[in-house]
């Protein structure tokens, strides 16, 4: 039993929302991310506390002289006090774990995060069923023998069948997401035997058992769904290479906001609903804006790695050919003598933490009349936005950096081109290796500047594809091996 609704309830629910979509905009860009992010801090906490306060336990009921007198309760203060508590474990996990996890990491987080969403929602859709009349979703009570049997609203019923689908993908598949980013599990796709059928007959289930749940309130399709559920999420993500992993990350945040909207109806909870759908939206839009910048059918990627082969085209590392290694001080002389100077970070600069000390190289160059420029590939690093994350910290000018499509007519009338730890997406094989697992995959075009110098921790590693790059052996490229922080701050030294 819930205390009565409040009339201003709506109106606020209504100001999460709208703070939700500035939030969305504000993050549209670098120069307003910090607004944005702020707008959906606010947006969030005006949900959660109207929801809280609406939702409080109460106990009691129609006293003996209701005629009189009306109905009477009070509040639950045990529950309430498991409530609060509950809520400050949370809030103390999230506050530690945004302290100290490392910019490096973040990708990792986030696939995480997308994970314990999609868990709630099956968690909640479980609760939703042990309990219906809890959640206000039982149309009729029967008395039976023992426990009383709760006849669930067939709309809600088919609610909580995709809520918990989706959610259990979400949670399955961030997991393998997380292992993957982290390392715990090889990057490169796992092809099952006759996946794409298996894929597709498991999707076909779930949806026939929905239907079946909703049709007899039977108990065991909606654990058939579960089990399921969480299958199919193992097997979507499994087959999906490291190339296309940040594409993964913003799909499952596309499906933990489809999860969370489907929860919100059936909990009958206005912010979640808007909540949802604006993150699943925008996560949808995000996977097809990235899919076509790398060249990649969006149905594909989120059927399961459609796009994967079984060559690795060339996945070791051709350490024999000759290639040239050059020193700080020769760099630092390079980049002093040029005109225009196009820097291209990647993950490595990421893992190095070198967005502060390329900053002020990038500083020191502008002194001496350099043109610097920021070229950043749509998939550089781990997730979305990766790149400009890093750079934004780092205080870099937000008109100096330049989205690949922008810049990239651009390497060949420049004099050098700077990649610190960019491997996959300066690769020219993506324009010529048919064979290549990032075979038409738009790429930077590096080699057509005059000097490449790039930064490197060896010869003998490759890119989170697990192909070469063709760049390392070319004439105009100067390889300089080292830690991409320590390098920097080295090449900063010899230019004074």
């Amino acid at each position: 039993m819930h205390a009565p609704v409040n009339p201003w309830v709506a109106f606020a629910y209504l100001v999460a929302g709208v703070c939700f979509i500035l939030a969305l905009r504000g993050l549209s860009s670098p120069a307003t991310s910090r607004r944005g992010n702020r707008l959906g801090m606010i947006g969030m906490g005006i949900a959660v506390l109207t929801t809280i306060f609406t939702h409080l336990p109460i106990v009691g009921g129609l006293s003996e002289r209701s005629d009189l007198y009306g109905e009477t309760w009070s509040y639950d203060v045990v529950t309430i006090a498991e409530i609060l508590i509950a809520i400050a474990i949370g809030a103390v996990i999230g506050l530690t774990t945004a302290k100290r996890i490392a910019m490096t990491a973040m990708p990792q987080l986030v696939a995480a995060f997308h994970s314990l969403v999609g868990l709630a929602a099956v968690l909640v859709g479980i609760a939703a069923y042990l309990n219906p009349q809890a959640f206000g979703i039982a149309m009729m009570v029967i008395p039976m023998i023992g426990q009383p049997f709760a006849v669930i609203n067939p709309v809600s019923k088919v609610e909580m069948g995709l809520g918990v689908a989706i959610g259990a993908i979400t949670f399955s598949g961030s997991v393998i997401a997380f292992l993957k980013l982290n390392g715990s599990m090889s990057g490169k796709p796992i092809l099952l035997p006759g996946r794409h059928v298996i894929n597709l007959a498991t999707l076909a289930a779930i949806l026939l058992l929905v239907a079946q749940f909703a049709h007899t309130q039977d108990s065991w399709p909606f654990w058939a769904v579960v089990v399921l559920s969480f299958a199919i999420g193992f097997l979507l993500i499994i087959p999906i290479g490291g190339a296309d992993m940040p594409v993964v990350v913003s799909m499952l945040n596309s499906y933990s906001g489809w999860a969370a909207a489907a929860m919100g109806f059936t909990l009958g909870n206005t912010a979640m609903i808007i909540t949802g759908a604006l993150v699943g939206s925008s996560g949808a839009i995000l996977s097809y804006i990235m899919c076509r910048a790398m060249n990649r059918s969006f149905i594909s990627v989120i059927a399961g790695g459609f796009g994967a082969t079984d060559s690795g085209g060339g996945g070791a590392a051709a350490i024999d050919r000759p290639w040239k290694r050059g020193s700080a001080e020769d760099a630092a002389f390079l980049m002093q003598q040029a005109e225009q100077v196009i820097i291209v970070p990647g993950y490595g600069m990421a893992v190095a933490q070198a967005q502060h000390a390329l900053r002020e190289m990038g500083d020191k160059l502008k002194e001496h009349g350099v043109r610097v420029k920021y070229a950043i590939h749509p998939v550089a690093g781990r997730m979305p936005g990766h790149m400009n994350v890093l750079l934004a910290e780092a205080n870099v000018p937000y008109d100096d950096v330049f989205e690949l499509e922008d810049i990239n007519s651009e390497f060949a009338q420049t004099d050098v081109a700077f990649v610190i730890g960019a491997n996959d997406v300066t690769n020219p094989a993506a324009k010529t290796d048919k064979t290549s697992p990032i075979y038409g995959m738009p790429v930077l075009d590096v080699e057509k500047a005059k000097t490449v110098l790039f930064i490197k921790r060896s010869m003998g590693g490759v890119g989170y594809a697990g192909v070469d790059n063709e760049v390392f052996y070319r004439d105009n490229t100067m390889m300089l091996l080292a830690d991409a922080k320590k390098m920097v701050e080295e090449i900063v030294k010899a230019m004074d």
